[in-house]
């Protein structure tokens, strides 16, 4: 059975100091499905992109790593205009359309559903989201999810939240960045936002905290992994990476979440760190390949 993504596939648009702009093919459900389909599984994306040039190369960039794309493409393509620190830190401007097709997407069996970032909060394609996470709810498919949360595109944090609370009481995994989880829940220790999430009814929540541990949890057992020391070119897709072998890791081994203790969530999150330090040590979304070391 292959593994559904559903999200948004954009063009990053990488600004920095003394340099020109450079292009690169981007969007976090994009990344993660570019990543499942780069590290050997059977991966499909429901995505939006124009009927332009971005929107070609976005797709065949897609193609290259594996990815089944179902999109119709039309109007222009959505860009993010990342604009990077001195420490490789990015912060981000949108220009966004997400208007997906749900009838390209067969109604088959899936592995795993995974949505998340801009695609989960903006309409009219959340509707999409909605109808498809609620297929996966009527199998046994694994179903997580990222909010990757962008505060400029999902408006008032009142209703963000509420959209993500009822977003994650649907899933099993929530992964979510150490700014996402104090934007949802400010003035919280990450212990607390963690337990919050949990009381949701999610199996598993992954909070990453850039270069800091980051922390796996289910009801039972929680555990603090290190990020191990890497030279950092950029973050970009840092987050998406960690993702993806979570993703990678969990679906189609039927485990039961709530039963892995703290030997399975450290390994779990020591894949991911590892596979997360390939990907920030070169520029751009480049998420690792199967062989590749480390991954």
């Amino acid at each position: 059975m292959s593994i559904l993504v559903i999200g948004e596939a954009l063009i990053d648009i990488v600004s920095s100091d003394g340099a020109p702009d450079r292009y690169s093919p981007g969007g976090a459900p994009a990344n993660v499905a570019l990543g499942l389909g780069r590290l050997g599984d059977d991966v499909e994306l429901l995505t939006d992109v124009g009927d332009d040039f971005h929107g070609g190369f976005l797709l065949a960039h897609l193609r290259e790593s594996n990815v089944r794309v179902h999109a119709r493409p039309t109007g222009s393509t959505s860009t993010a205009r990342a604009l990077l620190s001195a420490d490789g830190s990015a912060e981000y401007e949108f220009s966004l359309h997400w208007d997906p097709d749900a009838s390209l997407v067969d109604s088959g069996d899936w592995a795993a559903i995974h949505v998340g970032s801009i695609a989960a909060f903006l309409s009219p394609g959340a509707a999409a989201v909605d109808s498809l996470l609620q297929r996966g709810r009527d199998s046994s498919a694994l179903l997580s999810f990222d909010p990757n949360i962008r505060p400029s595109i999902v408006g008032d944090r009142e209703q963000a939240l509420a959209r993500f609370e009822s977003l994650a009481s649907q899933v099993d995994v929530v992964k979510l960045s150490d700014v996402d989880a104090d934007w949802l829940y400010p003035g919280q220790s990450a212990e607390a936002q963690i337990d919050r999430i949990l009381r949701l009814g999610v199996d598993l929540v992954a909070l990453t905290c850039g270069s800091d541990d980051s922390i796996l949890s289910t009801t039972s057992a929680r555990v603090k992994v290190p990020t191990g020391a890497v030279l950092v070119s950029d973050t970009i897709g840092a987050g998406d990476t960690f993702m993806t072998s979570l993703v990678h890791d969990l679906h189609g081994s039927g485990p039961q979440l709530q039963g892995l203790d703290e030997v399975a969530l450290t390994r779990l999150g020591e894949n991911a760190s590892r596979r997360a330090a390939i990907t920030v040590s070169r520029a751009g979304a480049d998420l690792p390949w199967a062989g590749e070391e480390g991954a």
